[in-house]
């Protein structure tokens, strides 16, 4: 076989010598700058070789883990139809966030967002037994989701590659198994890539199922909130549940108390108010924690009927907006609109509460006539001053139990540095992180949905159980580029690097050009595999820059030393420089 080396002065590349303007962070603007991918559209990227080198090592570490994990490779279209979707339900669950298109005829498809469906139907059409099983089949795939708002490159697009691979088995035992299986095997993946990762409790949401954890890598531009402990609990925020305080008893508390508290509509002014006209707590003076602040939100169920709710929370705390999302899905949840406070007379706007002097309205359990949740810490026993759903006026010592109760609890306030964590193991700190894969343990839903059963060892049908284990490629790849540059560029880590050397031949001296292209045919005989930089009538600090931007660990400086037989070792990641004889070269880089 031939060796050829890749020459500069062919090679598809551009560089750029100004920062793109849209390019957000680090990652977007350095993957721009040295020509790995091109913006076609917002959230959309096209790939140039560079770009697809790297992608390409990452892909190939994924496939060796995944085939010591047992699983096999298929591939299936990203132009779906819509009636396996529609099946389970995830066709409407999914909302504005897919693109749906039809085909000449009419029939519905959509670009897929993942393939959960597919694989269940594949295996359906092709198992029947027991003996078939366990089952895991992956694919690497490009995935389409209509995000709102794009941003930050690769880390957040409307087009990204994902490797999702999905196991089979009969029995809950089984699916363990295959579980811990593909689990080992995502750590393997990312030890194997040099990225950090902190293993986190997560929420399912649409995917449904049983055990769900996230990788997630601590990162500063992470879009993702996680909490962890330091006795060794990790969880992203949806996932997080408070410790309930223990109930108190009624016995000895006061009774319910209205009193006037014009022009406070907010909690701080209703602080201050009460800091002023009300007798002091024990505890000194009124903060934020004593009052029950009551959020109106508004959902937007599935059959598109809209529901206006209200949520009480200590003062002190906010709503956490994806913790919502999480609670009220498959419903889209924002804030009520003055439309929604229009169609709902009862709501007080300023001063709405739980309790009402005159009792809940006609009909109805709650003061307001409108569902009434509340977050776990307002438990039996707990006082509070809250509004009393009249104007200019709130109510203290208002009892959680005594004086009201809630159609349901809700975990959707924010979650702070110094909470306790669930397990008991201390107090959590907050860190930012981005997602780079998830497992989940599926159950049963998809196979009972779309019919996916096996005859088990006593000829009776079961259904199957599944799992689905999602990794991130573009993500990751943005990710290591966010992680390894420096002020020059790009200084990729050698398992993923698109070249192994780098080869600039500086100066217009023959010898340099004899030399440089020599040693590149060397370096790839070698096994190396080599980027020669052989363009005659660039002068070397462009040659320079361009190397230093597109990152590859392994630079060789061919200049005027050449003619005694040296060049210069240049090892991006350490900054180290050195003359080395031409000779030596090959041997230092193969058993660098």
């Amino acid at each position: 076989m031939t060796l050829v080396v890749t020459r500069l002065s062919h090679f598809f590349l551009r560089t750029l010598r100004e920062d793109p303007a849209d390019a957000e962070v680090t990652s977007h603007r350095l993957l721009l700058r040295a020509g790995y991918i091109r913006r076609t559209a917002p959230g959309i990227f096209a790939w140039l070789p560079l770009g697809l080198k790297v992608k390409a090592k990452i892909e190939g570490v994924i496939r060796e883990e995944m085939t010591n994990a047992g699983a096999y490779e298929v591939h299936f279209p990203a132009l779906v139809p819509a009636d396996p979707y529609r099946e389970s339900g995830r066709w409407e669950a999914y909302g504005d966030g897919i693109f749906r298109l039809q085909d000449r005829k009419g029939a519905d498809y959509l670009l897929a967002p993942t393939h959960e469906e597919l694989f269940t139907l594949l295996v359906k059409d092709l198992y029947s037994s027991y003996k078939d099983l366990p089952l895991a089949i992956y694919q690497i795939q490009d995935k389409y989701r209509d995000e709102a708002r794009p941003r930050a490159g690769l880390l957040r697009g409307r087009e990204f590659t994902m490797k999702d691979a999905y196991s089979f088995d009969y029995t809950d035992e089984g699916l363990d198994v295959s579980y811990q299986t593909q689990r080992d095997a995502y750590e393997r993946i990312f030890q194997r890539l040099g990225l950090e990762y902190v293993i986190v409790n997560a929420d399912n949401g649409l995917m449904g199922g049983a055990r769900s954890e996230e990788f997630l890598h601590p990162i500063a531009v992470g879009e993702d909130t996680f909490v962890r402990s330091a006795g060794g609990y990790a969880a992203n925020v949806e996932a997080f549940t408070t410790v309930t305080p223990d109930p108190i008893a009624f016995a000895g508390l006061s009774d319910a108390v209205i009193f006037d508290s014009p022009n406070t509509p907010t909690i701080q002014t209703l602080v201050d108010h009460a800091n002023r006209h009300l007798d002091a707590p024990v505890e000194g003076e009124w903060t934020a924690a004593h009052t029950l602040k009551n959020v109106v939100l508004a959902l937007t169920h599935l059959d598109g009927t809209r529901e206006v709710v209200i949520v009480g929370l200590p003062g002190d705390r906010d709503i956490d907006d994806k913790r919502a999302e999480v609670v009220f899905a498959p419903a889209t949840v924002e804030a009520a609109t003055e439309a929604d406070f229009e169609r709902n007379p009862y709501l007080v706007k300023g001063y709405i509460g739980p309790w009402s002097p005159t009792g809940p309205i006609l009909g109805e359990e709650s003061a307001t006539g409108i569902r009434y949740l509340l977050d776990p810490r307002v438990v039996d026993g707990t006082s509070w001053i809250t509004g009393a759903n009249i104007d200019e006026k709130h109510v203290h010592s208002l009892v959680a139990g005594r004086d009201f109760t809630a159609d349901g609890f809700v975990e959707v306030a924010n979650v702070r540095a110094g909470d306790p964590a669930p397990d008991g193991s201390g107090p959590v700190e907050l860190a930012r992180g981005m997602e780079i894969g998830h497992v989940f343990q599926l159950g049963r839903f998809f196979a009972e949905t779309l019919g996916l059963k096996v005859l088990d060892e006593n000829g009776k049908l079961v259904t199957v159980t599944m799992g689905s284990y999602g990794i991130g490629v573009t993500r990751i790849l943005a990710i290591l580029a966010e992680l390894n540059n420096d002020e020059k560029g790009l200084i990729w880590p050698e398992s993923v690097a698109p070249f192994d050397v780098h080869v600039v031949a500086t100066g217009r001296d023959a010898v340099v050009f004899d030399v440089s292209a020599q040693l590149s045919a060397d370096l790839e005989a070698a096994g190396l595999d080599v980027l020669y930089d052989d363009r005659p009538k660039v002068s070397p600090g462009v040659k320079f820059g361009d190397a230093e931007l597109v990152g590859v660990p392994w630079i060789v400086i061919v200049g005027r030393s050449a003619a005694e037989g040296q060049v210069e070792l240049w090892d991006r990641r350490s900054g180290d420089r050195q003359l080395v004889p031409v000779a030596d070269v090959v041997a230092r880089l193969v058993n660098r």
